[in-house]
């Protein structure tokens, strides 16, 4: 028999990798934090990881007849498969957009593909990025108990976070309901392999929270002054000279893309 019968029917995707376990034999526990020094586990192996032969160090039982004592780690390990679930929904939206409409586009880095990169909660909201071959955008979704669905596809908000305020225009789809996305690169063409535009996509999720950014990004001021320029009537054109979404929000991170 795989996995454990004592919690979970065996089901070892159920527990996190810092589950203490305990033998329902004779109460022995298993700590992946001490291992079990008696079979030479090394500390840090987790339940899962220990081999099918493994058996309690007290009375021989089976690994299958541990059951689950303690795990501080389920949370995380849920918050991991919500995430996980959440990514999956938006590459698989996306993917059909890229299938449906976009792979002809002439703009396209068809060297790319769809990749949900970072998602995480931010004030209890799904906050991530999301990498296609026409764009990389911040994207934000709605907290469990909330419906977007009624979003006004278009509609822009600044949202602020610790380096500043940014531009976020609202969307529905039908597949990943309603969204939230600032623009990072459109066209997607600096990029040459999927790995740059993933770490970049990082990179900005570490940014954005930096306090330090702000004084270069905060964008609330550059934001008011182009509403009030587009509402104005214009004689002559223009020079926009503020800062591109891909320079605020990344801090100059695009100059490294080769």
């Amino acid at each position: 028999m795989s996995g454990f019968e004592g919690s979970f029917l065996g089901a070892t995707d159920k527990i996190s990798r810092a589950a203490i376990m305990e033998c329902k034999i004779c109460w022995t526990p298993y700590d992946p934090a001490d291992g079990d020094d008696y079979r030479q586990i090394d500390a840090g192996t987790a339940f899962v990881d220990l081999p099918d032969d493994w058996s309690c160090p007290n009375c021989s039982a089976p690994k299958h007849q541990f059951m689950v004592l303690e795990d501080p780690g389920a949370a995380s390990a849920a918050e991991a498969r919500d995430m996980e679930a959440i990514s999956a929904r938006l590459e698989a939206d996306f993917r059909e957009v890229w299938h449906a409409k976009m792979r002809d586009v002439p703009l396209v880095n068809k060297v790319l593909h769809v990749q949900a990169v970072g998602f995480h909660r931010h004030d209890d909201r799904p906050l991530g990025v999301l990498i296609t071959p026409w764009f990389m955008n911040l994207f934000l979704l709605p907290k469990e108990d909330e419906d977007w669905s009624g979003l006004l596809p278009g509609t822009k908000e600044v949202i602020g976070f610790a380096s500043g305020d940014y531009e976020f225009i609202h969307n529905v789809r039908e597949q990943s309901g309603g969204y939230k996305a600032c623009s990072l690169f459109s066209p997607m063409g600096d990029f040459n392999t999927q790995a740059q535009a993933v770490d970049v996509a990082r990179a900005v999720l570490v940014e954005l929270f930096k306090p330090e950014n702000r004084a270069e990004t905060d964008r609330a001021a550059d934001i008011r002054a182009i509403r009030a320029a587009e509402l104005a009537p214009k004689e002559e054109p223009e020079i926009d000279s503020t800062p591109t979404r891909r320079a605020v929000i990344t801090a100059g991170l695009s100059q490294t893309v080769e």
